[in-house]
């Protein structure tokens, strides 16, 4: 048996939706975006949304949104994907790394109320693995020292943290539907808010600048508005821009998976409910984070008490077919982000002991009970043999 880290759930919606893109022959940034955008605020519960091209794009252009004066800062946390670092960097602005809780592996609320200063304009807590962020602490601490709270949700897709949907805590939310996400299009992202005018003002921006994008320019030729202006092709770029639009072929992937999105985070949670059971009780791996079986989580990861014992567990794994991963190290440790100076030593720590093994959707019984099997053998083999008397 060989069994996959991730597995989209994909299939017959997707093509028939992708069928007509094609039939239509429109492939870019077409009706299909605004639905797509539509039907997301929908389910979110949010005034706007912005549909880009990546979680990367959708993070880039919710600072920008803001205009922060070059130099400044942004708090964000060691453990995360490297985009959340990047997007105050693309913007003249400073990443502050602030290390993770013990726990919940999201960031750390001392550290980050000791990292802070007057020239820190934000901070962008990510829900790590799909766990939330301490919310309702960090938006009002946030709020009371004037800054802007940027919320990293790639690993979440809608669960409820005490009451409110993750995704509208902040002042601005940014989703990833890339192809190992909750929510898949294979690329793609999204940007929400309660704010229409603050996603209003990031829809020219996402299309390069220009004041009339190309389907509006389709539509006013269809409609016949444009017989006799020589000009009709005419736009204007008012602003710097960037190319990060989604477009109909992705957006028809995400309509077809938000019709799912309940039997998808319904089905994740039964089988990482299976995945937690089976592992039970065991002496030396152990849960990555307090699991919370009301949410749906990005990935099932383990801690085992040493990067050595960790290492031998992949290698271990990989013999029986078995693929597993390690989601990140911390930010600072790579090459380019040493120049900021992170004093993180929970994360430096707590990355060394932790491995993701396989979950998706339609992951069979039998290929959970054959995980269960050999992480089980796996963690016999450690323990220490009994003295004989």
């Amino acid at each position: 048996m060989k069994i996959r880290l991730v597995k989209p759930y994909v299939g017959d919606d997707e093509l028939k939706n992708l069928e007509g893109v094609m039939q239509r022959a429109w492939l870019g940034r077409g009706p299909l975006c605004k639905e797509f955008e539509d039907k997301w605020n929908e389910f979110l519960g949010v005034k706007a949304s912005t549909a880009v091209n990546s979680g990367t794009a959708a993070l880039h252009l919710a600072l920008k949104a803001y205009n922060f004066p070059a130099g400044k800062k942004v708090l964000v946390p060691a453990m995360t994907f490297c985009s959340t670092a990047n997007a105050p960097i693309y913007c003249g602005l400073e990443p502050v790394f602030v290390d993770v809780d013990e726990e919940t592996l999201s960031i750390d609320i001392e550290d980050m109320k000791r990292k802070y200063d007057k020239d820190c304009v934000a901070v962008i807590p990510v829900h790590f693995g799909g766990h939330p962020a301490k919310m309702e602490e960090i938006v009002p601490w946030a709020h009371e020292q004037g800054l802007k709270v940027i919320s990293d949700c790639a690993h979440v897709v809608g669960g409820m943290y005490k009451g409110k949907r993750l995704g509208t805590w902040a002042d601005i939310s940014c989703f990833s539907f890339q192809e190992k996400k909750i929510l898949v299009t294979g690329d793609g992202g999204m940007i929400s808010s309660n704010d229409p005018e603050l996603i209003e003002s990031l829809r020219s921006i996402k299309e390069v600048g220009m004041s009339k994008d190309t389907f509006l320019r389709f539509q006013q030729q269809e409609r016949g508005e444009s017989i006799g202006d020589p000009l009709h092709w005419a736009y204007d770029v008012k602003a710097l821009g960037y190319k990060y639009n989604m477009c109909d072929v992705i957006a028809a992937i995400g309509l077809a998976q938000l019709r799912k999105v309940d039997y998808i985070v319904k089905n994740r949670i039964d089988t990482l409910n299976k995945l937690l059971k089976g592992i039970e009780g065991l002496n030396h791996i152990k849960p990555a984070m307090p699991y919370d079986m009301t949410l749906a989580y990005y990935d099932f990861m383990v801690r085992l008490s040493s990067r050595e014992v960790r290492d031998q567990f992949i290698v271990y794994l990989q013999t029986h077919n078995i693929a597993t991963g390690v989601h990140t190290m911390p930010v600072p440790h790579f090459s380019y982000y040493r120049q900021f100076k992170a004093d993180t030593p929970v994360a430096d720590r707590i990355w060394e002991q932790y491995v993701i093994l396989p979950f998706y959707v339609d992951m069979t019984d039998e290929e959970i009970e054959y995980v269960i099997k050999h992480v089980k053998e796996f963690d016999d083999a450690l323990k220490p043999v009994s003295k004989k008397r």
